[in-house]
């Protein structure tokens, strides 16, 4: 089931999670923001860029208490963080939660193409930065989000950025995992990436069993085709860095 607002489309999958997109971001660009239902409380996995109000325009957001976590700064992906009065993020990266500027988010990434449809009078693509969004709480390796009827574990997967999460659901075998993977060439050439922490990083999603993974771009897919891409990471044909074999 999918349904749209002036910015936001929204996706309802299986087992209560759904997917929301920017309609206006480049589908090459823009981040998956998952929101994952609970019985006493509701989760937001990333929040975009944020260029309009999220918490406005999603009607779910309003059922219930909503707890938005961040895997990490980007500004693809932390854009909207401000507008949630729970935030969630690794200690890693807080400085820059709380105190951004658009080298530290890569914002100086971001092309005027990006944004396809102004979103308010005065947007400039090349000055914007997303507001300061100062985490109300740190997590890291092992720390539990509890939603009342489900339970998430921070798994911490540096070497994208040093502060990158993924959120593990053990009962379904579900993982977010940000930016540490999704099906295209992994970005570990930015100003704080460490491939050789990505490679090991990797490895270790490999030790659990998963049999679904929503990253934080493009389609989801299984654990099997995770292993995939892992394993071709590791020869170098998903690197941004070099065609050889990384690690």
């Amino acid at each position: 089931m999918t349904s749209k607002s002036e910015w936001y489309e929204i996706k309802k999958l299986d087992d209560n999670v759904s997917l929301i997109l920017e309609r206006h971001i480049s589908a090459d660009w823009r981040c998956n923001i998952w929101h994952v239902k609970g019985r006493d409380v509701d989760l937001i996995i990333d929040t975009g860029m944020g260029l309009k109000l999220i918490t406005d325009d999603i009607a779910i957001l309003s059922e219930r208490p909503v707890i938005a976590v961040c895997t990490h700064s980007h500004y693809d992906h932390a854009g909207g963080l401000c507008q949630f009065d729970k935030r969630l993020g690794h200690p890693a990266e807080a400085e820059i939660f709380a105190n951004p500027n658009r080298s530290a988010v890569v914002a100086n990434l971001l092309e005027a193409s990006i944004v396809q449809r102004r979103p308010y009078d005065g947007f400039d693509a090349d000055r914007w930065c997303y507001e300061p969004a100062p985490l109300t709480t740190q997590v890291d390796e092992g720390n539990v989000i509890d939603l009342g009827d489900r339970i998430l574990r921070v798994v911490h997967l540096p070497g994208h950025s040093p502060g990158s999460i993924a959120l593990w659901e053990e009962a379904t075998g579900t993982i977010f995992t940000g930016d540490a993977i999704y099906d295209g060439k992994l970005y570990d050439h930015l100003y704080h990436s460490v491939p050789e922490q990505l490679c090991e990083s990797l490895r270790r999603l490999k030790e659990l069993s998963v049999k679904t993974v929503h990253a934080g771009h493009f389609k989801s897919f299984s654990g099997d085709h995770m292993k995939t891409i892992i394993d071709e990471y590791l020869n170098g044909q998903r690197s941004m860095l070099c065609p050889n074999k990384i690690r």
